[in-house]
């Protein structure tokens, strides 16, 4: 499954999505919508397989429950075809997280309607409805409060900017106060977010957090990389994180991802930043099978990108340059070259700091 974050959980060039047919028509529905959209899967009942076509994977009737559970996880988006009562039951022990459930669209038997079931936004399932509206000529309904009002929703600019949610339950106060029409004061320094609203909401826009927070407004936005200690924030405070920053990281042989993950949380919150806007971790290309690097990239969502000697001993880097890194990598440093290579060339957030086993140096992503 493609990595799912607040960013969005998978581009419809990548969402995979599983149609699962249960009737005659559904089958033929399903076939539909397999030859129309890309990475799209159909699972029918076997009674049905005659009229699925010939790329289809055929289930027994009774086993429709444990073929839901066996593919909740493999996919990003589902299509049910067949009653909602149905789905609901079906699904109803899978769910998890509106962060991390996928999108579910259900349809009817005569392909009259395609509704949004779960996770219409950050899911996709609200345009996975559309998109299966518009092959089927059925009706699309979504039900989302801000979407039948045609209004912005914060889960919707996380997603399409590419930014994580720092606490996913504040995405309802904020919709709330929005629908409300009560004041929302923002702080994005990039102006991202006053360009996305378009005075499509009550919002006041401020340079500082303390200025926003001095404001009468009901509800706050923040979007930023930095770590804010919890007991200064306001309450019906919702935090985006832009995925911009760099880590730089070299380790001995063997270093396990617990031991990298305390060493790096440590120094990125001394500095006030957060883990969430990682975006890539950056080291040498000696280490590109490196078992701790590589799973705590996993565990933060991050691109692993690696460079070769000759490629990091052409940057300029603040340290001194090091003997053993030399010597073990064939390069004069490690962690600050490789993340300034890897933010595009821009200064460090955080010179090189080494333990016994791990060095480490912080850039922020180069505006483009």
């Amino acid at each position: 499954m493609v990595f799912r974050t607040a960013i969005g959980k998978a581009l419809w060039s990548e969402m995979r999505t599983a149609v699962i047919a249960i009737t005659r028509n559904g089958a033929r529905l399903g076939q539909k919508l397999r030859e129309s959209m890309t990475g799209t899967e159909l699972y029918v009942s076997g009674r049905y397989a005659g009229q699925a076509g010939s790329v289809r994977v055929c289930f027994e009737p009774a086993e429709l429950k444990s073929t839901i559970a066996d593919l909740w996880k493999k996919y990003d988006g589902f299509v049910f075809i067949m009653a909602a009562g149905i789905v609901v039951r079906m699904i109803a022990p899978l769910l998890e997280s509106k962060e991390t459930d996928p999108a579910v669209v259900v349809m009817d038997d005569c392909g009259t309607f395609a509704i949004s079931l779960l996770s219409g936004h950050l899911g996709g399932a609200n345009e996975l409805a559309e998109r299966c509206a518009f092959i089927c000529g059925s009706r699309p309904v979504v039900t989302t409060a801000t979407d039948v009002n045609h209004l912005p929703s914060f889960d919707m600019l996380a997603k399409e900017q590419g930014w994580l949610i720092d606490d996913i339950s504040q995405v309802k106060q904020l919709n709330t106060l929005l629908l409300d029409e009560e004041e929302i004061a923002i702080v994005d320094p990039s102006g991202t977010t006053r360009c996305w609203l378009h005075g499509r909401c009550k919002a006041s826009y401020y340079d500082t957090f303390a200025e926003a927070v001095r404001s009468q407004a009901r509800g706050y936005l923040f979007v930023t990389n930095r770590y804010l200690p919890p007991q200064t924030l306001p309450a019906n405070l919702l935090i985006l994180r832009p995925r911009n920053l760099v880590l730089g990281i070299g380790c001995n042989r063997g270093t396990p991802a617990d031991e990298i993950e305390a060493f790096v949380s440590s120094h990125l919150k001394r500095i006030f930043l957060s883990a969430k806007s990682v975006c890539c971790i950056a080291s040498a290309a000696a280490k590109s099978n490196e078992t701790g690097l590589l799973e705590y990239a996993g565990r933060l969502g991050a691109r692993f990108r690696c460079y070769d000697s000759e490629e990091l001993n052409q940057v300029r880097f603040p340290s001194p340059p090091s003997a053993y890194a030399l010597a073990a990598v064939g390069s004069a440093g490690v962690a600050e070259p490789a993340a300034i290579l890897a933010s595009g060339g821009n200064r460090l957030l955080l010179k090189k700091v080494k333990s016994e086993n791990v060095t480490l140096a912080v850039a922020e992503l180069k505006e483009s």
